[in-house]
């Protein structure tokens, strides 16, 4: 697949949109003018959260404007009838009302309004372990509206077995190609950079999520991710790390790094990014990051995610493997 032309419903990459960013995204302007500005109705521009029944400028404030916007106190204190001190008064009450909101989850349906028409796939490399690739497919068509894209090495334990089941079940939702290959980390041939770089290809939509066949879902943890992408990032993962005096450390906001476990991204961005003569995924995902041009954002707030299994791999071969990939990180890292 290739892209013929940019990604709808993405914003262009601009790190000052991105990550750090403490701004509610809502309206807490002052009342409407009498007079309409040009293009605008004839009762002026929308006011924002906590501004409803706002007088238009030009008209006498209420004898008592803290009242009138729900503050209690003392009723002899009639506040200021000065404009200014209403505008202050409406935007702390809105902040308020703001913060109660989001507490409920508004925010999140908030991204999700803002992400709908946004294209996302999920894709997942499946070597095994089929209870876990069960429990984690089910939980993405659960909780999240995303395709699923699975990639199976050679049906062990038969995993690719389940994958046919739940496509049978949801074939508007889960695709899976099956290829006769094991995976190299499992004595066969098929690498965790070219596989993934098949899954990106096989892929046409704006945002690709890199998901691990053992990471199950307990709520949407994709939209907050898809909605940093869609604002301007070019990758959002569930991890992040910052390299601290030679260490790399966990990091929430802007980072430096992202952990391939749940990470989402632009899919034009990975494309050239990938690192597709990896064997192994780990730190792999570490040099994906490096190539990535744009921002990369962790979520403040934990993700509803869990890992329910772990990787049956020789110890010797992933310690060989990581530290390729590593030696990889480390070259970049001085070029970059």
């Amino acid at each position: 697949m290739t892209d013929a032309k940019p990604p709808a419903h993405l914003r262009p990459l601009r790190a000052e949109q991105v990550a750090g960013s403490t701004g509610t995204g809502r309206d807490t302007a002052g009342g409407t003018s009498a007079e309409a500005e040009p293009g605008m109705g004839a009762q002026g521009g929308a006011t924002g959260v906590g501004t409803a029944g706002v007088r238009p400028r030009g008209t006498h404030a209420q004898a008592n404007p803290a009242a009138e916007l729900g503050f209690s106190g003392d009723p002899g204190q009639h506040g200021d009838t000065d404009e200014a001190m209403l505008h202050a008064q409406r935007t702390w009450d809105g902040t308020l009302a703001t913060n109660r909101l989001d507490e409920l989850g508004v925010n999140l349906e908030r991204q999700r309004m803002e992400t709908k028409d946004v294209t996302v796939s999920v894709g997942i490399l499946v070597d095994g372990r089929p209870l876990d690739v069960r429990k984690s497919v089910q939980s993405v068509i659960d909780h999240t509206n995303a395709r699923v894209l699975a990639l199976d090495l050679g049906n062990i334990q038969g995993a690719g077995d389940v994958l046919n089941e739940l496509a049978d079940r949801y074939p508007d939702r889960v695709a899976v190609w099956h290829v006769a290959e094991s995976p190299h980390w499992r004595g066969g041939t098929a690498t965790w950079g070219e596989c993934r770089t098949k899954l990106l290809r096989l892929d046409e939509a704006e945002v690709h999520v890199l998901m691990e066949e053992d990471v199950v879902l307990h709520g949407d943890a994709l939209t907050p991710l898809v909605a940093a992408v869609a604002e301007g990032a070019v990758a959002a993962g569930r991890q992040g790390v910052e390299l601290v005096e030679g260490d790399w450390r966990q990091a929430t906001g802007k980072v430096r790094a992202l952990t391939g476990e749940l990470m989402a991204v632009r899919r034009s961005a990975a494309l050239g990014a990938l690192p597709e003569d990896a064997n192994y995924g780990r730190n792999a995902d570490l040099e994906l990051s490096l190539a990535l041009h744009g921002d990369l954002v962790v979520p403040e707030e934990p993700l509803p995610v869990e890992r329910v299994g772990s990787a049956d791999v020789d110890p010797d071969y992933e310690a060989r493997e990581s530290k390729r990939n590593y030696d990889a990180v480390l070259e970049r890292l001085g070029t970059s």
